[in-house]
């Protein structure tokens, strides 16, 4: 436990009444100054309880929601005026104007109806977009720690309401305004509140005065801010829009999602499409024009192919689709914070990953302790308290064995877990664990042995701590001992202290602990130097545990015949005594084998970075498939003796690195990086943050891991499995592969359109299309059929492909070919049917014109389906395996139908309807297209891919 609230008057000034606190504390000011008693009275909750569920609901209801309000967003007006606002757009707007000034009002009405349905479909794909990353951003919102109905609880952070009793741990952010309850070594980085830089330390004991300053309140924390170290406990007084971060929340606005350098590239692309199109279509008005066209059809003709030709939509259908595929993401357990990921994600050629947790279950259990050179093993498995200690497989009484009982006693009080017993509906108690799965543990295996925790702790309560982190790798907590004099005197009172005695327990890391200790236990529970033959047996000892895949952890203790009033390491951590040995299993997840040899075929490598001994993460690689046969395994003394040059020769052959810091982590990413590599690594504290920063895909574990390493991570992993990291590698390939796709789709057929009329017009040729008709076609081609391609589930054998380099183009050397291809085939049966039916019918334009339109738009959506794939033809990924592109085709194409055979629609759009004849002359052209997709993709093959395969 930690400390309790001691009240302290500050600065000579009194508490103030209580009528005065009402007043106040409705303005949300005085929190500070009220001791205890007057702040569970306001708040109506209390430090052991917290509130019901029942009571936080009516609290949402009268207070709202723990968040920020954003900035207003804009009305859907605003955003068909942004749809509008656009260069091209407004000349076609003018080119309709003067088209209604000439008396031809269809057409001038049908171009305006068909820009403003662009605009509709882009607001539309626009709102899509926001909503889905809206979505994201939701479940990407991080959590608080709370007691609520007597338990340890795990809520979304912007469900806390005033009176809620919060548990603060290193490296959490703070989720709204507390009035600290608890506090042990604690210490808050207020910076981003108050420009601070120095970590302030707080303490729950003080009552300050009414008007001091923000930064002295060091019996408060604030929403927004960082615990830096130590632990503790608050209650909720302000949330959302009334903590001291709500009262500035003008200036912290949800920041709108920056472009992916992906985003960059095709915005890029579509200027420079843009340019070209208008040149083109510059040409093909003066060309007409002096063929002797009309000057107002060509100007209509040039400015919608400009319109057909530059894919307005594609950045809007990039989004929707990174933001799809987000989604889809998080179904396989892992969350994308920021959109770029989703590219790099594609390219990863090595995925760094933590032992515990990630490759293993984290459920740890403890099978075997050794105390004074004899092993004891434990039965019993999870979370059973029924089990036993058998010593040589025989049961034992461990009141025999003394020894046993003092290190189970150690591992109890040095404890921040907790086993909460519940009810469940079969009327049967319930046991969940919270808190470390290896604390959790060791509470379990005391259980088993009779000891419990709460008579620990009311004959030792804790009174400070020096916690746990990855550098020291150690924790010691410093317990009251009552004297025998002063019977039940409260642990509290300051007039006992200077009659107890306290006992110090240190556990951790069994090399580090062992250094520490001058002394050991024996099995009689008393005390003997520690010779340097004892410390071998000890090694010996945790070597063999180490080997059989167990995590060790050693218990120590002091004994003091005095208080520890200054408690730091160098005064608390010395000549301890050397308790014994616990072993712990954590067995791997059984999914991470298959997947280690599924990123292994994939051209990824998987390097374990742990903490443990090297022999446990030998036994586990080992087990999983990870550790190569001429590849190597590195400990952190290793590194540390290594100079850069060295290490980046070494990173090329080595799998497993053990025994590590978070600073070695930074330093195997930069050798890494060194050979080019595209590095994924994994982490969960806070001194993980650089590492998670430095690598090209920093990834957070969601249930062990701090906020610190979640908000700096680009991915959070809801299941800290590392089988999800594969899974959103896989995902990240289908998503870039997807957006590949559209843009072949989007290109291929554009630059068809440009060509079409270009040669047409310089061959003399009246327009094979009107504007009309391109305005159409863009519509229902660059719409739900392009959407459908970012739907696509993958290509099959998607993950037997090497990864692909960061800096390849988007349209690289087989989409250019492709394009190519497509671009002659579509511009060839186009014109071809255009020539065709004015031969065949040289008194009814209308009649080719529309063969025309047909044959080019029925093709482009036939091409959809071929685009679904670049390597696969069409039947070994299935028909119909895409529905949501058959129900794209569908539509357009019923949209097409109904401007070529609705009479009313007939004049509008300059078609005709057309007989058998006709369609037995379209029918092979339109055909055309699809079939040389699907033969160039066999040309593909033996010029492009045939090397990968």
């Amino acid at each position: 436990m930690g400390q309790q609230p001691k009240l302290l008057k500050v600065a000579g000034k009194s508490t103030p009444n209580v009528s005065q606190a009402s007043d106040a504390v409705q303005t949300g000011e005085i929190w500070h100054a009220l001791d205890n008693t007057d702040l569970f009275r306001k708040l109506d909750t209390s430090v052991d309880k917290g509130l019901t569920t029942d009571e936080a609901e009516r609290r949402i209801q009268k207070h709202g929601y723990n968040e920020l309000k954003e900035a207003p967003q804009p009305s859907f007006f605003q955003l068909i005026l942004d749809q509008l606002n656009n260069f091209i757009v407004i000349i076609l707007i003018v080119s309709s104007i003067v088209s209604a000034i000439m008396g031809d009002y269809i057409e001038s009405a049908a171009i305006i109806m068909i820009v403003i349905l662009n605009a509709v479909l882009g607001v539309v794909q626009e709102k899509r977009a926001e909503e889905a990353l809206a979505a994201l951003r939701k479940l990407a919102a991080p959590e608080a720690h709370v007691i609520r109905d007597g338990f340890h609880k795990i809520i979304p952070s912007r469900e806390l309401v005033p009176g809620d009793v919060v548990i603060l741990e290193s490296g959490n952010y703070i989720p709204a305004d507390l009035r600290l309850l608890e506090s042990v070594n604690l210490r808050i980085e207020e910076a981003a509140l108050t420009g601070e830089s120095i970590a302030v330390e707080k303490d729950a004991r003080v009552v300050l005065q009414q008007d001091i300053p923000l930064g002295d309140r060091r019996n408060t924390a604030f929403s927004g801010t960082l615990v830096s170290y130590g632990r503790g406990k608050g209650v909720v007084v302000s949330t959302g829009m009334h903590t001291q971060i709500g009262m500035i929340a003008a200036m912290l606005q949800a920041v709108h999602e920056e472009p992916t350098p992906l985003q960059r590239r095709l915005d890029q692309l579509g200027k420079t499409l843009g340019i070209a199109s208008l040149a083109v279509c510059g040409i093909v008005f003066v060309v007409g024009w002096i063929y002797g066209n009309d000057p107002k059809q060509m100007l209509l003709i040039a400015v919608s192919l400009a319109i057909a030709a530059v894919p307005e939509g594609l950045a809007a259908v990039v989004t929707i689709t990174l933001a799809l595929g987000m989604r889809e993401m998080i179904k396989r357990h892992a969350l994308i914070r920021r959109l770029a990921s989703v590219e790099t994600l594609g390219s990863t050629t090595v995925i760094c990953s933590d032992k515990t947790g990630t490759l293993t279950q984290n459920q740890m259990t403890v099978t075997q302790l050794w105390v004074d050179g004899k092993y004891f093993d434990v039965t019993g498995h999870g979370t059973e308290l029924n089990g036993q200690f058998t010593s040589e497989k025989q049961p034992i009484d461990l009141k025999d064995y003394r020894g046993v009982g003092t290190v189970l006693w150690g591992a109890v009080l040095n404890n921040d877990g907790e086993i909460e017993v519940s009810e469940s509906s079969d009327d049967q108690p319930r046991i969940h664990l919270v808190g470390d799965p290896t604390e959790t543990a060791l509470l379990v295996a005391a259980g088993k042995a009779g000891t419990g925790r709460k008579e620990l702790e009311l004959a030792y309560p804790r009174i400070n701590e020096i916690p746990f982190d990855s550098v020291r790798k150690r924790m010691t907590t410093i317990h009251a001992v009552l004297n025998p004099h002063t019977g039940d005197a409260s642990p509290f009172n300051d007039d006992s202290r200077r009659e107890w005695r306290a006992v110090a327990v240190t556990k951790g890391a069994p090399d580090v602990v062992l250094d520490l200790c001058t002394h050991y236990q024996q099995m009689n529970d008393q005390p003997a130097p520690l010779t340097n033959e004892v410390r071998q047996r000890i090694s010996d000892a945790n070597d063999a545990m180490s080997k059989s895949a167990l995590r060790v952890l050693a218990i120590a203790f002091r004994r003091e015949q005095q208080n520890l009033d200054e408690v730091t390491p160098e005064k608390v951590e010395k000549g301890l005594t050397f308790g014994g040995l616990v072993g712990m299993i954590d067995p791997a997840r059984p999914q991470v084998a298959a997947a280690v040899e599924t990123a292994r075929k994939a051209g990824i490598k998987t390097i374990m970075i742990t903490g443990d001994y090297a022999n446990t993460a030998r036994a586990v690689a080992d087990e999983i498939g990870l550790l190569h046969t001429d590849h190597k395994l590195l400990t952190g003394a290793q590194l540390s003796q290594m100079d850069d040059e060295q290490l980046q020769q070494e990173v090329l052959y080595t799998d497993v690195y053990a025994r590590v810091s978070p600073e070695h982590k930074v330093r195997i990413v930069e050798a890494l990086k060194h050979h080019r590599e595209i590095v994924s690594m994994t982490g969960d504290g806070v001194n993980d943050a650089p590492a998670l920063k430095r690598a090209d895909i920093g990834v957070a574990m969601g249930i062990t891991g701090t906020d610190v390493a979640k908000e700096t991570a680009d991915m959070v992993l809801t299941d800290d499995n590392y089988a999800s990291i594969v899974a959103a590698v896989e995902q990240g390939r289908i998503i870039y592969s997807n957006i590949r796709k559209f843009v072949y789709y989007l290109i291929s057929c554009n630059l068809a359109e440009i060509a079409i009329i270009f040669l047409a017009i310089l061959a003399g040729l009246p327009s094979p299309l009107t504007a009309i008709q391109l305005l159409w076609l863009n519509l229902i081609t660059d719409g739900a059929p392009a959407l459908a391609l970012g739907a696509e589930k993958g290509d099959p054998y998607i993950m037997d492909q090497p990864p692909r380099p960061t800096d390849e183009p988007i349209i690289n050397k087989s989409m250019r070919l492709g394009v190519a291809i497509q671009t002659v085939v579509i511009t060839a049966v186009t014109l071809g049917a255009f020539i065709i039916g004015l031969n065949a019918y040289p008194d009814s334009p209308a009649i080719s014109r529309t063969m025309a339109f047909l044959t080019l738009s029925f093709s482009e959506l036939l091409r959809a389906s071929t685009a679904r794939s670049e390597r696969h033809p069409l039947y070994k990924i299935g028909f119909f395996s895409n529905r949501w592109m058959i129900y794209a085709e569908l539509s357009s194409l019923a949209l097409l139908m109904a401007v070529i055979y609705i009479p009313f629609l007939q004049p509008v759009f300059n078609t005709t309807p057309l007989g058998w004849e006709q369609w037995k002359i379209v029918l092979p052209l339109l055909l055309a297209p699809s079939i040389a997709a699907e033969l160039s993709k066999l040309l593909s093959h033996h010029l492009f891919y045939r090397k990968e395969s």
